[in-house]
């Protein structure tokens, strides 16, 4: 095979279709948008609408529930911040803050408070101070000779079930 004789496969090129030009097209006068009306106009976007036909949005029932108030937090893995502690961008004997792993990059932003997960493995015994924590992440730290505090207060049903 040389460099001229390459082609495309049959039909992998299609030609444009030139509407309004002319009877002869099959696709003249009205360019297939059929006689007058909203839909023959250009700029129009009915989106949804089924032809009179009750639309699929409105078939389905409604499921779930956005919680107006609820709370975003900003994860962070022990991963995470075992490798800033690594690269000298956070300091392993002073207290981490949320205002610290902001500071240091370790996240964007702090959002409603930041939460420790347990993903990845911490070497540093760390003072760490965030809204959140799951249990396997205070458990990591607390077996390494660091102290987690929680400054979130801990509503009174999630008291209960520890």
């Amino acid at each position: 095979m040389k460099l001229h004789e390459i082609r495309d496969n049959e039909g992998a090129n299609r030609k444009k279709k030139r509407v309004a030009r002319g009877p002869g097209s099959g696709k003249g006068k009205t360019a297939g948008r059929g006689i007058k009306g909203q839909t023959s106009r250009s700029g129009v976007a009915l989106n949804g609408y089924e032809g009179g036909q009750m639309p699929l949005y409105r078939r389905l029932p409604k499921r779930g529930f956005s919680k107006p108030n609820r709370l975003e937090f900003a994860v962070v893995n022990l991963g995470q911040i075992q490798q800033f502690i690594d690269a000298g961008k956070l300091d392993a004997k002073a207290a981490v803050t949320e205002e610290l792993l902001v500071a240091s990059g370790c996240i964007r932003r702090k959002l409603d408070g930041v939460r420790v997960l347990a993903k990845g493995e911490l070497k540093a015994a760390l003072n760490l101070t965030v809204a959140g924590a799951s249990k396997t992440a205070v458990e990591a730290i607390e077996k390494l000779g660091g102290k987690v505090t929680l400054t979130r207060p801990v509503k009174a049903e999630e008291a209960a079930a520890e």
